[in-house]
């Protein structure tokens, strides 16, 4: 993995944050848009709560977090918890989570470009669900992924 993509963060900019705050509100009233969930995750230096909306995956009995803007604070928060929460409205759900190797990103990237390629593209660097295998390899590590898991009580 070059530099670049180990430290790939894009910004909100523009109309980003006020769209956010809307649909950040939306699980929180328990409505989900196409599967989306509120993602809860400890801050490693507060151990606070920290929040936003994602887009979960389920692909062959196997569910998956990606991040489009790259190496966002929740995904380093992630990282160092190993866990976190999944909420709409007043369900909660405890879950572990896995990093994935970016060479077996490919066929998830690809998938959630299907899904929500309309949504997220334009952090994609032009790439859409018919880019090559090769082209969704080499951006792979701009792209950290989870798998995550039920965490057991």
């Amino acid at each position: 993995m070059n530099d670049t993509a180990a430290t790939r963060y894009i910004l909100p900019s523009g109309l980003d944050p006020i769209m956010n705050r809307f649909f950040n509100l939306l699980p929180k009233l328990g409505i989900s848009v196409l599967g989306s969930r509120l993602l809860a995750v400890r801050g490693r230096k507060s151990g606070e709560w920290r929040t936003t909306m994602v887009n979960i995956l389920d692909s062959d009995g196997k569910r998956y977090l990606v991040a489009p803007r790259g190496h966002t604070q929740w995904v380093r928060n992630l990282r160092a918890a190993g866990a976190g929460e999944l909420r709409l409205g007043r369900k909660v759900e405890p879950f572990t989570a896995v990093e994935m190797p970016d060479a077996d990103k490919v066929p998830v990237l690809r998938e959630y470009l299907e899904r929500w390629g309309w949504e997220v593209g334009r952090f994609f660097e032009g790439l859409t669900k018919n880019a090559t295998d090769a082209e969704l390899a080499e951006i792979a590590p701009g792209f950290p992924v989870f798998e995550i898991h039920p965490a057991r009580h």
